[in-house]
């Protein structure tokens, strides 16, 4: 690891919020890629199988083709889901800088539904700092597309 890597600063975004569904049907919604397809976007070949590939495609910006790589890390059902997301170029500053990051949910039934928490880790700044703003406010619109469809699951 270079000397700069070393230095590099990361931040997580993290989002925690209490859904008023059960932590199945939240799951279901998280599982489904007919329904990621509708709270984030549509993922070519997901399983929630641990070791399982599968990709997402967003714009594309410079020498990035928009492909967002992702690999299943873990698979609890009902409980958590943890997958690697990586993407960009390196010849990329700004948007499409390149991306090697983890997405984890985790679900914990409370009294009034379930706990949601999100937490994107392993954005390197500043090269993934246009990323880390952008997604940061993409996430919340996210978590509330995810319950409105919880909402219409039940």
């Amino acid at each position: 690891m270079s000397a700069a890597a070393l230095k590099a600063e990361t931040k997580d975004i993290v989002m925690d919020e209490v859904l008023p569904h059960a932590p199945e049907t939240v799951w279901r919604v998280l599982t489904s890629a007919q329904l990621i397809a509708r709270w984030l976007m549509p993922p070519t070949g997901f399983e929630a199988v641990e070791g399982n590939i599968f990709t997402y495609q967003t714009k594309p910006g410079g020498h990035w083709d928009g492909v967002i790589h992702c690999r299943v890390l873990e698979v609890v059902p009902n409980r958590r889901l943890v997958y690697a997301w990586k993407g960009g170029d390196e010849r990329n500053v700004g948007y499409g800088a390149p991306l090697d990051t983890v997405v984890t949910w985790s679900l914990t039934p409370v009294e009034a539904g379930t706990r949601i928490q999100l937490i994107h880790a392993g954005f390197v700044m500043p090269s993934n700092d246009s990323a880390y703003t952008v997604m940061s406010g993409g996430w919340k619109k996210v978590i509330r597309q995810l319950d409105e469809i919880s909402g219409e699951d039940e």
